[in-house]
């Protein structure tokens, strides 16, 4: 398939042909996700954080790598201590910016060529508890400035400790 030919493909066509739809994606400046650049908070040498583009609630985040890693497994252990410490610290942020009563984290590196990330969703109190939050439909990604500041001003105190 050609280069062009893959850039018309859907991210779940490309991990089955096992190409990494991210790893793509930074390759060809946003070609299959977007631009990222006004829903990105946080971003170093290993990680990257950003609100999705398609959340599940407002307020949910992903963390990724920047290095190509299928999963935790891959990722070495610096890597995913640094995760951790990163998505509890983004836990109590988006609890305090959003007033959610919880924030889930999960990871679901399925497929062929995926790229390890995390994913933190929020549980507002008028939402059941439960596994279900894990696949609440998805939503359109509303733009709140305001909000969006804020996260970034505790991630990057957090971040300058």
């Amino acid at each position: 398939m050609t280069e062009k030919e893959l850039l018309k493909c859907s991210p779940a066509e490309l991990t089955d042909m096992g190409i990494c739809p991210t790893c793509f994606d930074r390759k060809h400046n946003g070609a299959i996700f977007g631009d990222n650049t006004n829903i990105l908070i946080y971003k170093d040498n290993d990680i990257e954080c950003f609100f999705a583009n398609n959340p599940r609630a407002q307020g949910h985040m992903c963390i990724s790598t920047i290095e190509h890693y299928h999963d935790m497994s891959e990722a070495p252990d610096y890597i995913n201590e640094k995760i951790i410490r990163y998505a509890k610290a983004f836990m109590n942020i988006i609890r305090d910016v959003y007033g959610c009563v919880r924030v889930y984290m999960c990871t679901m590196c399925d497929g062929p060529a995926n790229h390890y990330h995390i994913q933190l969703i929020p549980r507002y109190d008028f939402e059941k508890r439960g596994s279900g939050n894990f696949v609440k439909p998805r939503q359109e990604y509303i733009y709140d400035k305001e909000k969006l500041d804020r996260v970034k001003e505790l991630i990057n105190e957090y971040a300058n400790k």
